[in-house]
């Protein structure tokens, strides 16, 4: 039976959940995880039958729109699994998956004929020497196989996630906004964020999202603002006779807060109503133990009545999430 839609004290309305399936992943980039970090064990995790039932339960609240992360989600086996029996709840308007990339170029075709509609992929960087620095790992050119079949299944749009890191990968901001010139991908230039408490997050290393603008129009040109969709954290632009989009992210210096319609559910289960506080709550616990739908319904609509108006997290904050972003889910 459906409920009333699911609507926070501050009458945002959340239609959007962001489901962490793995904190395990295939790489170590230095602002997800860390060289101590150490995921959890299968049974710790959410199983299928538990995130399913968990989306049956939020349909009837209003969500119709869910993102799978990780860790990195393609390293938990039959993903694809997981994707047909979410599309096939009915309610469910759009599904989609952001990834690292590493396994994309074997796994894109039978997700795409699973259900999912959408891709985001995690890169930083254009260059291999410097992909291995950030990463820990040489698999570039795996990354780069995988962008390639993920156009080739159909997947669009098909979107590049790159944050921006001042002396990481700042230079590269403008090679990476020339792709849109050349490809139909959207770049989505998101900036660091303090997420993780062994991090080596600080406010100097940001690059704020005026300044990537900034960039961008000063070597390639004007950039037209494009409308974006309802409660998308990226402002959008065009660049003249480009065939992609630009979009930036801004979580830190400009804060998006008063049109957030999402919420989280961490691999371990937690409830996070938003990504920048530490404040969670325990679905699994109540999966586990037998808890009927109604329960689970009131647990998290009393976790969306109390997400704050806006997050407390500054450009000059020496406070960090206390959770890594591998377990919180990117």
């Amino acid at each position: 039976m459906f409920q009333p839609a699911l609507q926070d004290g501050h009458n945002r309305r959340v239609s959007y959940v962001r489901i962490s399936v793995t904190d395990r992943c295939n790489l170590r980039c230095r602002y997800c995880s860390s060289p101590a970090f150490n995921s959890h064990f299968r049974e710790e995790i959410l199983s299928y039958e538990e995130i399913v039932r968990l989306v049956r339960v939020l349909v009837t609240m209003g969500i119709d729109k869910v993102r799978l992360t990780g860790g990195e989600p393609l390293t938990r086996r039959h993903l694809d699994t997981l994707v047909t029996q979410i599309a096939a709840i009915d309610g469910i308007r759009d599904i989609s998956l952001t990834t690292n990339g590493v396994l994309l170029e074997e796994l894109a075709p039978t997700l795409k004929a699973a259900g999912l509609k959408r891709i985001n992929i995690s890169l930083d960087t254009l260059r291999r020497d410097r992909f291995c620095e950030i990463t820990g790992r040489d698999y570039f050119a795996r990354v780069q196989a995988g962008i390639r079949h993920a156009f080739k299944a159909g997947f669009d749009p098909v979107k590049l996630n790159v944050v921006v890191m001042r002396g990481v990968n700042d230079d590269e901001i403008v090679d990476f906004a020339r792709l849109t010139l050349e490809y139909p991908l959207h770049i989505r230039f998101i900036e660091y964020m303090p997420i993780g408490s062994t991090s080596d997050w600080s406010g100097r290393k940001m690059v704020t999202g005026a300044e990537v603008l900034s960039l961008i129009s000063a070597d390639l040109g004007r950039l037209e603002a494009v409308a974006a969709a309802p409660g998308s954290p990226a402002r959008l632009y065009r660049l003249d006779r480009a065939l992609g989009r630009i979009g930036v992210i801004a979580a830190m210096s400009e804060h998006f807060c008063a049109s957030c319609n999402r919420i989280r559910v961490t691999a371990d289960g937690r409830l996070r109503p938003c990504l920048l506080s530490d404040r969670e709550f325990d679905l699994k616990g109540l999966l586990r133990r037998g808890a009927g739908d109604d329960e689970i319904a009131a647990l998290v609509r009393r976790a969306v009545a109390g997400k704050s108006v806006a997050h407390a997290m500054s450009c000059n904050a020496e406070r960090k999430c206390a959770r890594v972003m591998a377990t919180i889910g990117g």
